[in-house]
């Protein structure tokens, strides 16, 4: 992993949109190379033990976690408004996945969802747009 790329703040829609460069290990989004993404949602599904897939909604789409080491220790429930920074896996034929880095329960927090909302679309206006301007 290339902690040198920055975590792209995006929804799960962008992600879609996302091509992999295996000569980078990394992904492009408009330009943009990355390995990590930093998203923001509602945990819709959660697993009692080891059963089954941790999933986030962040009102634009899904995404499966992927968690190990003390994440996988914490009590994380349906309802919870988290924060994920993981590095982005797609593969063919499976849904696409974070492999959790960093996870926060942001549920305490009020105003959080329309908060991260308007972050994506600063980061998207202050620092991606004037890149993916440069490369087309």
């Amino acid at each position: 992993m290339d902690y040198s790329l920055a975590a792209l703040k995006l929804l799960c829609a962008q992600l879609k949109d996302a091509r992999e460069v295996p000569s980078r290990n990394g992904f492009t989004l408009g330009g943009i190379l990355f390995q990590r993404a930093w998203l923001q949602g509602v945990l819709v599904s959660a697993p009692d033990g080891d059963a089954g897939p941790l999933v986030l909604d962040d009102g634009t789409g899904l995404i499966e976690l992927s968690l190990s080491g003390d994440f996988r220790l914490r009590p994380w429930r349906v309802g919870m408004y988290v924060m994920v920074v993981g590095g982005y896996l797609a593969q063919i034929g499976e849904p696409p996945m974070i492999k959790v880095h960093k996870m926060v329960d942001l549920s305490s927090f009020p105003d959080r969802e329309a908060m991260w909302y308007l972050e994506v679309l600063e980061a998207f206006k202050l620092f991606y747009q004037p890149l993916i301007e440069e490369f087309t």
